[in-house]
């Protein structure tokens, strides 16, 4: 057990799928007094800390279920954030809470020994790196995110990056993480739906280099635009949200990160985005967003390509250009269309079966099973993106597109993506573009010209065009993804403006939780290959994809209210959560004799399915029925609040190959 290979095997292999099948409730831990809002495993994992509305923070041995020590922080408010500083011996912990202070505290004597008050408002995270051992960050409400070093000055800290000077005084950070592999990196959520990377090398390199320029003392209108160096941010931002933040807004929808985490070799960035789903940003392969702008006679100039991202400004075989929606001028490499081995042709026919059944979900993740093992097969993208667009969950017709570029990148005669990428354009909103798509669609396959989908699409896009809700001034101005505010407080900087339009797209989306009520809802990898995504939601449940297909494997109650905490244990397969209740729960996999678990959700597709129309529900609605009220347009229609879909489409989208 002490040979130097022991800790990495046990980390490897520590969660597998039979383990996580067997998922249940081993412990609750009792002692607070208040909702636990934050969870912290010490590095070793032999010590837990929590914080809670109660102000007290706790030390456990969860291995014994044991408390170890108990204190109030200090703190007049929630307690929203703890952690363990590194190279501390576990000794020193600290708390960030509602009351805007941050508190250092000595656990060895029970007694806080610093404390902060530098923000302005509700502190929400506290991030910690282990190549800085005597250095931490906050998060605040206040839009900043301040970097605190115990060995320079006890007392005060300095504000490394300022989000006002970007979005105004209305912006707030709800959450921040250091790559665990590069410590220099720091990832923070805030209001909105993009999620900001920072090099924190770069900041200090440019903030030194300004002092010691001969103008240093000379504060200029043109150093508050440029608070940071070139290089030193990059955004992420799933596709397709930028443009549907009006909607959103309209329905009173808040779109904010509530939690930001790296996976553990570094290479990928999790956000749990509340109002939304959770989303996995590669930060290795990045892309740019899908923003599809179609030129004149796109049908002679080549195929969609699905390349990664290059200096020449092309990513995924778009030109990013505001003039016209264009495919990429070279021809794209065409995969052969190899017949699927027999095990995958059974999980096709089986996906299909389940479309034709309208068990949406079901094909979904089947034919993304599927697409796992054979991921240059052009009809199981094409199937997927027809199983998308008839569920219409958030986000869907976003994943439909990018699944019929991919389909047709592979196979640039796939007829069916053809007019799928041109149905996707329409209901995502970008009419124009669809028209134009369409037209395309009808020079390369004229013998579909008149068929009866192509003339649903051709009517619904030609009522749109002359219709008065367009809603063009939502456009006007800017790209899908140039967004001003209106109001001087939320106003957005032109650097903002520029960082927002480099933004990279995500890698996969994970669908079935719901994060609408509370802002500190957690999403983790568990396992230290990342082979799974972990959410609470407020349902009451937690959610377990795999990470890789995005399919939804377990669903467990932990909580009666809430579920917003999930920390996984770093060696063991051993989770941690908390909520609204005023206990932890320890989760780790079950005998195989113990043949019941009452926490187990059987219902999954019932679940998820609920979640989405609570998402898209009124607040009010939501509010009156987290107080008992029924109420029947909530649990009514169908999820993701779109529109009725058109009766009168044919086979060349809806049916899959």
């Amino acid at each position: 057990l002490q040979e130097r290979g022991a800790l990495g095997f046990e980390r490897h292999y520590h969660v597998t799928d039979p383990f996580i099948r067997r998922l249940g409730l081993e412990a609750e831990l009792q002692g607070h007094s208040g909702c636990v809002n934050c969870l912290e495993w010490n590095e070793k994992g032999d010590l837990l800390a929590s914080g809670s509305d109660d102000q007290h923070t706790i030390v456990w041995d969860p291995l014994h279920h044991k408390k170890l020590l108990s204190m109030h922080t200090g703190h007049t408010a929630n307690i929203f954030s703890v952690k363990f500083l590194p190279h501390s011996g576990d000794r020193i912990l600290i708390t960030g809470a509602a009351d805007s202070k941050v508190h250092v505290h000595d656990l060895t004597v029970k007694e806080t020994v610093h404390m902060f008050g530098d923000h302005t408002n509700r502190v929400k995270r506290i991030a910690t790196a282990p190549m800085w051992p005597n250095t931490f960050w906050s998060a605040a409400e206040d839009g900043l995110i301040r970097q605190y070093d115990l060995r320079e000055n006890s007392k005060r800290s300095e504000v490394l990056i300022d989000l006002t000077e970007y979005c105004g005084q209305l912006v707030e950070a709800k959450c921040l993480t250091v790559n665990p592999q590069d410590n220099n990196y720091l990832a923070v959520g805030a209001s909105g739906p993009f999620v900001r990377l920072y090099d924190i090398r770069m900041i200090h390199n440019h903030r030194k280099s300004m002092k010691q320029s001969p103008s240093a003392g000379v504060h200029t209108f043109c150093d508050r635009q440029k608070p940071l160096p070139d290089g030193a941010a990059q955004y992420y931002v799933a596709g397709h949200l930028p443009v549907k933040l009006p909607d959103y807004n309209n329905r009173l929808r808040v779109l904010v990160a509530t939690y930001v985490t790296f996976s553990p070799d570094g290479t990928e960035l999790l956000v749990n985005m509340g109002g939304e789903q959770v989303y996995l940003f590669d930060l290795t392969y990045k892309q740019r967003p899908y923003t599809f702008l179609l030129p004149k006679k796109c049908h002679t100039s080549g195929e969609v390509q699905n390349g990664k991202t290059s200096t020449n400004g092309v990513s995924n075989g778009i030109h990013l250009h505001s003039n016209g929606f264009r495919l990429s001028e070279g021809r794209a490499h065409v995969s052969p269309q190899v017949e699927l081995p027999p095990y995958l042709e059974r999980i096709k026919q089986q996906a299909n079966e389940a479309f034709a059944c309208q068990l949406w979900t079901q094909a979904i993740q089947l034919y993304s099973k599927a697409v796992q093992k054979a991921p240059n097969n052009a009809m199981l993208y094409g199937n997927r993106a027809a199983a998308y667009m008839k569920r219409k969950w958030d986000g869907d017709h976003y994943d439909a597109l990018r699944d019929c570029l991919k389909a047709i990148s592979l196979n640039p005669c796939h007829l069916k993506a053809h007019f799928r990428l041109a149905r996707c354009l329409f209901e995502l909103k970008y009419v124009a573009e669809a028209l134009e798509c369409l037209d395309d669609f009808k020079g390369k396959f004229p013998e579909q010209a008149h068929s009866s989908a192509c003339d649903a699409l051709d009517r619904d896009i030609n009522a749109a065009l002359f219709s008065k809700s367009d809603n063009a001034e939502d456009k006007k101005g800017g790209g899908p993804i140039r967004l001003r505010a209106t109001g001087r407080k939320d106003s957005i900087s032109e650097d903002e403006m520029v960082l927002r339009e480099r933004s990279y797209d995500y890698k996969f989306r994970y669908c079935g939780h719901c994060n609408t009520t509370t802002d500190i809802k957690e999403a983790n990898f568990f396992g230290s290959n990342a082979q799974y995504i972990v959410s609470g939601s407020d349902d009451g449940s937690f959610f377990i994809w795999e990470k890789e297909t995005t399919n939804l494997v377990r669903v467990l109650q932990g909580d009666e209210s809430i579920v917003n905490c999930l920390q996984p244990h770093p060696s063991y397969c051993f989770l941690a959560t908390s909520g609204i209740d005023p206990v932890v729960r320890l989760w780790n996999p079950r005998p195989e004799s113990e043949t019941l678990n009452g926490r187990v959700v059987v219902d999954m597709e019932g679940a998820s399915q609920a979640n989405q129309r609570r998402m898209n529900a009124d607040p009010l609605e939501v509010m009156l029925l987290n107080m008992g009220y029924r109420i029947t347009g909530l649990t009514s229609g169908g999820a993701g609040g779109s529109d009725d879909e058109d009766s009168s489409e044919g086979q060349v989208q809806c049916r899959p190959s």
